[in-house]
């Protein structure tokens, strides 16, 4: 009896411990999500505001800098030491054939080798407002010049 009992339980103690082959799962394709049309197509229902701006540059310091760069440069340290190649998007020219669904798609679950996104970590809300702010990292003089970075002729000499 006693033996049957532990042959029971080694059973089902493998049964859960022990991982278990998944022929379900598909070997072809990528396991990444794709953008369909309609992603394509959403409109970005959050206008651009001072504070939304605020919260998203401070939600893009904490998570997306790193590779993109504080100011969208695409120069951040982590892409340096990898060696990738990111855009400027400073450069309006780089983002101005994307619309506000695609921008939001990607922050929303990556692209390439940017690991996950944001789609977990952070309301939709959040997620419009970084592509308004990822937007006006193109407009005229959005995070060209650092405060410290002002031509001579705006430095007072001493």
């Amino acid at each position: 009896m006693r033996r049957k009992i532990f042959i029971a339980s080694a059973v089902l103690l493998c049964g859960i411990l022990c991982p278990k082959p998944n022929f379900t799962q598909e070997k072809t394709g990528s396991a990444e999500p794709k953008m369909t049309p309609e992603d394509a197509a959403k409109k970005n229902p959050i206008q651009p505001t001072a504070e939304g701006l605020a919260e998203a540059r401070k939600q893009f310091g904490y998570d997306c800098a790193m590779c993109h760069g504080k100011d969208g440069s695409g120069k951040g340290d982590l892409a340096q030491d990898m060696k990738l190649e990111l855009h400027d998007w400073r450069d309006p020219s780089t983002i101005e054939k994307m619309t506000d669904g695609e921008l939001f798609w990607v922050i929303s679950y990556g692209r390439g080798k940017m690991v996950g996104g944001e789609a977990d970590r952070s309301p939709e809300k959040m997620r419009w407002n970084l592509v308004n702010l990822v937007r006006s990292f193109g407009k005229k003089g959005a995070g060209t010049a650092a405060a410290g970075d002002k031509p001579k002729s705006e430095n007072p000499q001493p």
